[in-house]
């Protein structure tokens, strides 16, 4: 037996070894571009992954019949280590041109591992007809020379729908990719998108920008995703996303500017002098046409979910004894809008007693948002007896399917008996309600015998008499006394209002001066943002779905808030968001003081908005 478990241990242990040798290598071949002009040069790349380069050989180059070779094989090699694995990449690239015009194909290269050949796919290039003006020169002499319009052919952010027409309430993910064919460093955002009409959710992109080879409309770029985020439409119509924007310093080769020798010479492509170009990008709008959701076959439970859900009704015990405790557990997960499911009343028999539920939500922002929400409702019988709870029923608009989906609990029978220590009267079957009218309906009558006695009489003036002439000062002064504590409770409305947002964004700040402290400024600067945002919309009264900067800077401005605070408000939740995606650009120290300043700004919003209200 122990031999067999050897033996199959020896066999798995060889197949995971020559499966992960077997598909882990590839090789790749891709062009710059793959449409071209005549005499144009452009670069081809033969790329070797995953490998070990100290045991490659016998690289065979293709054969580039109708192209002139103008440099190559140029050979480049990276390795890195991820999680102790070990991976290397090998490249030999050439600079090429076309004397011809017409459709080519640049043949396939081979190499050989450890006794396996690989072999590249063919490459097809389409050669037009084109000028070599001085301009076109001056661009591919390694872009020594740098127009605003040649910036925006190398440098651009695209702002990407997933789909661009959808239904209310429907999720549309919006992904923004910077593509580069330039060096660049550390971008700065300049001005976030708005997504009027839609309520929006980020979605996990990494902290870390990671670029890419990626062809685009037949041109080889560096790509990197920048922000993912998931709008659910919150009303119909035409709906327009604007444009992100980045402030981007590019590095580009320095320009001769005489004809100085000695210029020309330190001016050679192998002393690399640079110059660095503050480069504004700005994405694409995103237009989203929204449809209303069907009229015909929309259940009465429907309550504006849009997704793929499950929902579950549960009840923890069905055999009670009077004025003992039941939970009600509603709970609905899957894909869709989750924050803005609003789940299905519960209609109770009479003789019970319900208590506000506990509500929570646990929700997932990987890919598409999807998660559960759930509420759980006390209740109390009081009456005994054998009740009956109707099927609780929650209903859905399934975009895939185009219809709606209608989902229902079975119905819930608890037997309520007498509580201890109680004994059953032949009203069981009223509620507190009815009790309440009998005891005002009904006058019990005094069969007892009357005795009377006669009383002396006193003084022409009786004390009731006193009594009724001093009673309207006391009802006055307890209706004036009534009043004012109405007034104050309902003015101190707001206040409670104030004091529970502040509350609520002192304890977001909490985790993230938790997450300061275990260095993890990604989280840091996401639940500040968090935690300000969820502040505003408390105080200024907004909702999720309307929740923007734009609208906040506007609220402010009503409740007399200074242009220099709002500006301040803005930089926070700007700077939050680029941290987001390169926390690797700030330190500990600017996070502790970032989240000071951020207090401060709360505390002056609080002062401000509080002292308006009271006059």
């Amino acid at each position: 037996m122990k031999k067999n478990i050897f033996k199959y241990g020896l066999t798995v242990l060889f197949l995971f070894s020559f499966l992960s040798t077997s598909f882990a290598q590839k090789f790749e071949a891709s062009v710059d571009k793959t449409t071209v002009q005549q005499n144009e040069r452009f670069q081809v790349y033969f790329t070797f992954d995953g490998g070990d380069r100290a045991s490659l050989q016998s690289y065979r180059p293709p054969n580039f019949k109708n192209f002139s070779v103008l440099s190559g094989p140029n050979q480049s090699s990276s390795m890195s280590i991820i999680n102790g694995n070990v991976s290397s990449t090998i490249t030999y690239s050439y600079i090429i041109v076309a004397p011809n015009v017409g459709e080519f194909t640049i043949d396939e290269a081979s190499v050989q591992l450890k006794g396996t050949e690989y072999k590249t796919e063919p490459l097809k290039v389409s050669v037009v007809k084109g000028s070599t003006s001085a301009k076109s020169q001056v661009k591919q002499n390694n872009n020594q020379a740098m127009s605003n319009d040649e910036l925006n052919e190398n440098v651009f952010i695209r702002a990407i729908a997933d789909k661009y027409t959808a239904a209310k309430g429907e999720q549309i993910t919006v992904t923004y990719k910077l593509y580069t064919k330039l060096n660049i460093s550390s971008p700065q955002v300049s001005k976030l998108p708005q997504y009027k009409g839609f309520w929006a959710e980020e979605l996990e992109t990494g902290n870390n920008i990671q670029f890419e080879v990626e062809m685009y409309k037949g041109v080889r770029y560096r790509s990197a995703t920048l922000k993912k985020v998931a709008l659910f439409p919150t009303k119909s119509g035409q709906l327009t996303v604007t444009p992100f924007e980045l402030e981007i310093p590019v590095v580009v080769k320095r320009t001769q500017r005489s004809s100085d020798p000695f210029d020309s010479f330190f001016n050679d492509s192998f002393f690399g002098r640079t110059e660095t170009i503050q480069f504004k990008a700005t994405s694409n709008s995103v237009v989203i046409n929204v449809n209303d959701l069907p009229t015909v076959g929309m259940p009465e439970s429907f309550a504006g979910a849009v997704g793929e859900f499950t929902f579950e009704a549960s009840l923890d015990k069905n055999k009670v004894k009077a004025n003992e405790p039941i939970t009600i557990k509603l709970v609905v997960s899957g894909k869709g809008n989750v924050e803005l499911i609003d789940l299905p009343k519960i209609k109770l028999p009479t003789g019970f007693e319900q208590y506000e539920p506990k509500s929570s939500n646990s929700i997932n922002n990987k890919g598409s948002i999807s998660g559960s929400k759930s509420e759980e409702y006390l209740i109390v019988p009081r009456v005994p007896g054998i009740k009956e709870i109707d099927p609780i029923k929650f209903s859905y608009y399934n975009p895939k399917l185009k219809k709606y989906v209608e989902q229902s609990s079975p119905k819930f029978i608890i037997n309520v008996e007498i509580a201890d220590g109680e004994f059953t009267s032949s009203n069981s079957g009223f509620s507190k309600e009815d009790v309440k009218l009998l005891s005002q309906d009904i006058r019990f009558i005094q069969t007892s015998n009357f005795n009377f006695t006669v009383k002396e009489t006193g003084s022409l003036i009786k004390s009731w008499f006193w009594g009724l002439l001093i009673f309207p000062l006391f009802a006055m002064l307890i209706t004036i006394g009534i009043k004012r504590r109405q007034d104050k409770i309902s003015g101190n409305v707001q206040l409670v209002k104030s004091r529970k947002a502040e509350k609520k964004a002192k304890l977001r700040l909490k985790f993230a001066q938790k997450a300061l402290t275990e260095n993890d400024l990604g989280k840091y600067y996401e639940e500040v943002s968090k935690g300000l945002l969820g502040y505003l919309e408390d105080k200024l009264q907004l909702q999720k779905s309307e929740s923007s900067i734009g609208n906040i800077s506007l609220l402010l401005e009503k409740n007399g808030v200074s242009n220099e605070l709002i500006l301040q408000v803005k930089d926070i939740l700007e700077k939050c968001e680029f941290s987001r995606f390169a926390p690797q650009a700030q330190t500990t120290e600017i996070a502790t003081n970032f989240y000071n300043e951020t207090i401060k700004i709360i505390v002056k919003i609080e002062n401000l908005v509080n002292t308006k209200k009271k006059k």
